[in-house]
């Protein structure tokens, strides 16, 4: 197609990052910059720059930028307006307003904004952003944003392929002045995150095991009772458990992640004849981090596909000898891919997972693939991403068969990464279109002491989950009950 875009005066990153994407998809897209200046208002650019000396890294889709420019012209296919003017027939919505720097004000009052582009005056497509933490408008700001070049591609490419429905616009909330917001509320969260980060550990995960006979969480929809937890001595943490039964024997394979180092590597933990998890053992390293090690079987042997996002692709792997020898079979995607989650069915081999398409938050963007056989070639699917949204786009654990339906478990990240669990049902699934259910999410009740899980996994009678626990750095060294 032939696209008008209006930027703003100066340009943006985001903007640019659009235009990129645009171009590279093979659109001839001529720029035409703003008459109206639009700069980043003092109080907000001052509250960035602090946050920006307190988190020193630079904020990239903030930055002003020059885009290659052109006239407009009259034969344009379609108008896109990012300037904040809605010059355009298609524009971008900022928590329902077509302003960028409104996006501030939502965040320092700790509201997680929606974006909508708005086609001839109609809701034509949204997303629901992760913001990966809320105590810093900053890097929230970036979250957003990436997920605003996200959005804006995906709603071209519909619009390219003929589709023009939309729905009634809702109202847009109230702006809060950013100044009021960010003193009265921002600041004040972002002490109590430097406070929090002083004393204890940014992250630390603790696995969840049980035997039992009857139904799990996903028939009771609650965490339960009868939990044991597999200690740690708080240097590291274990996270991401997977069940898998071998041999009359359950195993708990794991992410055994090193504070010290920053890395993880793929631990296994036996179960006793007692029902006691041994103390995980190391199976699996690379040079970057692995988590996430779903373990099944395919015809007459047992695989492990493990999230390797560091090193920009999906590596199968195969047991040479189980549990303790992986030999690497095949890179199955490239990107940065999350938790890849699969399903063999009578037609082939899906694959969920999130990709962060280049930047923002890994838990927000699903996308599907397809392929005919395990090792490949994996197709991805034609309305990819399927989904931007924070509550149900990253996969928690292993597909769900249950009378006839497939349930996904899936990440809720309104409250934050690691804010709880959710059960969605697949409704769909085919070369036309996936389609996801509204989750259900799981009842924190039970008996386990570290309730907002983000991984579920069941083996027989094997079920495991985890859960994020506040650890002190003076007792990083002491012995976890």
């Amino acid at each position: 197609m032939k696209i008008d875009v209006f930027v703003s005066a100066p340009s943006r990153t985001w903007q640019g990052r659009i235009v990129e994407r645009l171009r590279d998809a093979g659109h001839s897209v001529a720029v035409i910059p703003s008459e109206r200046p639009t700069p980043v208002q003092p109080t907000i650019g001052g509250a960035l720059a602090l946050e920006r000396a307190v988190l020193r890294r630079p904020l990239a889709l903030l930055a002003s930028t020059t885009i290659d420019t052109a006239s407009p012209r009259a034969g344009a296919d379609l108008t896109l307006d990012l300037s904040g003017e809605r010059r355009g027939r298609m524009s971008i919505a900022f928590d329902g307003s077509a302003d960028d720097r409104t996006l501030f004000a939502a965040l320092a009052q700790g509201r997680l904004p929606e974006l909508e582009i708005v086609l001839d005056g109609k809701s034509f497509d949204s997303a629901l952003p992760m913001v990966d933490n809320r105590a810093f408008i900053a890097t929230a700001a970036e979250d957003v944003l990436a997920r605003a070049v996200t959005l804006t591609v995906r709603a071209v490419a519909r619009y390219a392929a003929g589709e023009r429905d939309g729905v009634p616009l809702q109202p847009a909330p109230s702006a809060p002045s950013f100044l009021a917001a960010y003193l009265g509320s921002s600041l004040p969260r972002l002490g109590r995150e430097i406070a929090r980060r002083s004393r204890y550990r940014f992250a630390h995960w603790r696995v969840g095991y049980r035997l039992i006979d009857g139904p799990g969480i996903a028939e009771t929809d609650d965490i339960g009772s009868a939990w044991q937890v597999l200690p740690d001595d708080g240097s590291h943490f274990y996270a991401d458990p997977f069940a898998f039964e071998h041999e009359g024997k359950a195993w708990i394979f794991v992410e055994d992640y090193a504070h010290a180092t920053g890395k993880a590597v793929i631990s296994v933990s036996g179960l006793d004849a007692g029902g006691i998890a041994q103390t995980p053992v190391p199976v699996l390293e690379a040079p970057h981090h692995l988590s996430y090690p779903q373990v099944f079987r395919s015809g007459a042997d047992i695989f492990m596909l493990p999230e390797g996002s560091g090193s920009g692709k999906l590596t199968l792997y195969r047991a040479a000898h189980f549990p303790d020898r992986w030999e690497p079979v095949a890179d199955l995607l490239s990107g940065e891919i999350s938790d890849a989650t699969l399903l063999a069915r009578d037609d082939g081999f899906w694959l969920f997972a999130t990709d962060r398409d280049g930047g923002g938050s890994t838990s927000d963007t699903l996308v599907v693939f397809h392929a005919p056989a395990l090792t490949g070639p994996w197709t991805p699917h034609r309305q990819n991403p399927i989904l931007i949204d924070r509550r149900r786009a990253r996969p928690g654990g292993a597909i769900i068969e249950r009378h006839g339906r497939l349930l996904l478990p899936v990440q809720d990240g309104t409250l934050g990464y690691g804010g709880g669990l959710g059960l969605s049902e697949v409704e769909q699934l085919d070369a036309d279109a996936v389609r996801l259910s509204t989750p259900h999410p799981i009842n924190p009740a039970g008996d386990f002491p570290y309730p907002q899980i983000h991984t579920l996994n069941r083996a027989g009678r094997l079920e495991v989950i985890d859960g994020i626990a506040a650890v002190r750095k003076a007792h990083a060294l002491s012995k976890a009950s």
